[in-house]
């Protein structure tokens, strides 16, 4: 091209409408992405967050300020030959006789709490529990309390907390536990202007937004740490709690964590995280 302008003295635009060839691809410069940089930043995410799949490693790569699409961390993720998650039935929703829908559907915040317990073994095999309460609508985890022995007098404490930190919600749903159904417990409930809904017996599935979680707790928490001690347990619980409100994206709230901070706050988190 520079030696057909300096031979026939011709403009590079009038050059290129003779030989058809678009100015713009005439200065196209290819934009190479180092996949190398990319691939060591995604394995970095995918050994701290060992349990997450490559969509939220994706998102998370988006964060820090990579311009990539899921699909190309997920080639990246086959080629490094880590776990891809793998596809379960979609369930149909449920119905009583009468065609009404079991489950109360949370429409704002603090319209419907749940809250379960989580049991599990310390490492000389005590047993503790945890009494899990979260915000069905927000996905908000409002706390994860670490107890040898939890009762309806331990339950009620922790929800006036929670209700003073929080406000109230309209509604809170549990299973038909004895520490739930406590009549001083209900009582209270009510006094104070939450309706206690209970799920039907042998029906796990009707608190599922806290089933869903108690699984997460369990599968990136639980099954993978050892705890010798109640206290031990309950500072790891809150470090994984910040972790799940404020960093991990949620696929129902479109890959944003239930508690995001402001853009600036998580770059600075990210930033931390890889010593930036």
């Amino acid at each position: 091209m520079i030696h057909t302008r300096q031979k026939l003295d011709t403009s590079e635009r009038r050059t290129c409408a003779v030989l058809g060839v678009s100015r713009s691809s005439l200065h196209y410069k290819t934009k190479v992405q180092d996949d190398d940089a990319l691939r060591l930043a995604m394995i970095r995410y995918a050994k701290r967050y060992g349990r997450y799949g490559y969509r939220k490693v994706s998102e998370l790569l988006r964060i820090e300020g990579w311009n990539v699409n899921h699909k190309k961390v997920e080639r990246l993720w086959r080629e490094e030959g880590l776990k891809l998650p793998e596809r379960h039935k979609k369930r149909r929703r449920l119905y009583h006789k009468d065609s009404s829908v079991i489950r109360l559907r949370p429409t704002h915040p603090n319209h419907v709490w749940a809250m379960d317990f989580v049991h599990d073994r310390l490492s000389n095999g005590r047993s503790y529990k945890m009494l899990t309460v979260l915000d069905e609508y927000t996905r908000q985890a409002l706390c994860v309390e670490v107890r040898d022995k939890m009762g309806s007098d331990d339950v009620l404490e922790v929800m006036h907390r929670l209700l003073m930190k929080h406000g109230k919600p309209e509604f809170i749903r549990s299973d038909n536990g004895g520490e739930f159904v406590a009549q001083h417990l209900q009582d209270w409930l009510r006094k104070v202007g939450v309706r206690p809904i209970q799920i039907y017996p042998g029906s796990p599935w009707e608190n599922g937004y806290n089933e869903r979680f108690n699984g997460i707790l369990r599968q990136e928490l639980l099954n993978t740490e050892w705890f010798h001690s109640v206290k031990q347990a309950q500072v790891a619980i809150n470090i994984w709690l910040k972790e799940y409100n404020h960093i991990r994206p949620h696929h129902a709230l479109g890959m944003r964590p239930p508690v995001p901070e402001t853009l600036l706050e998580k770059r600075e988190i990210y930033g931390t995280e890889i010593g930036g």
